[in-house]
């Protein structure tokens, strides 16, 4: 299996720069084509919601529509998929920060009862303790 970076991501879906979108979008079609998965990591995920937010101005809804539309292609298998949908359908609801929601999921997921933090907004989310 062959893991997907944070920039093949974006050129797919943001398709700043024309040539390495174009690039981007025959490999996943070549993947698609010979039903190869491609894995895109827990980091890619909230690097791609860092980046879309940041350094694209993506609202919250254009940022979870890309992931759950991922989600749903064939080509993509998602590390902790579950953590992930979590993260779509209470990012849609709630106000948490994406990837404080993705974090605390993360670790409910290996096994972790809490966390903690400096962080006023992450310490919202039930999972969080606030240190002070």
């Amino acid at each position: 299996m062959t893991a997907v970076d944070t920039n093949v991501i974006i050129r797919f879906l943001v398709r700043d720069d024309a040539k390495q979108a174009e690039i981007a979008y025959r490999r996943l079609k070549q993947a698609e084509t010979s039903r190869e998965v491609l894995f895109v990591t827990l980091i890619v995920v909230v690097e791609t919601i860092w980046v879309l937010e940041t350094a694209y101005g993506k609202s919250r809804a254009e940022v979870l529509d890309s992931i759950e539309n991922m989600r749903r292609m064939p080509v993509f298998e998602f590390e902790k998929d579950e953590v992930v949908e979590r993260v779509v359908t209470e990012g849609r609801t709630g106000k948490a920060d994406l990837a404080d929601l993705l974090i605390a999921h993360s670790a409910q997921s290996s096994g972790c009862n809490d966390g903690i933090t400096f962080d006023k907004g992450a310490a919202r989310i039930p999972f969080f303790t606030l240190l002070a």
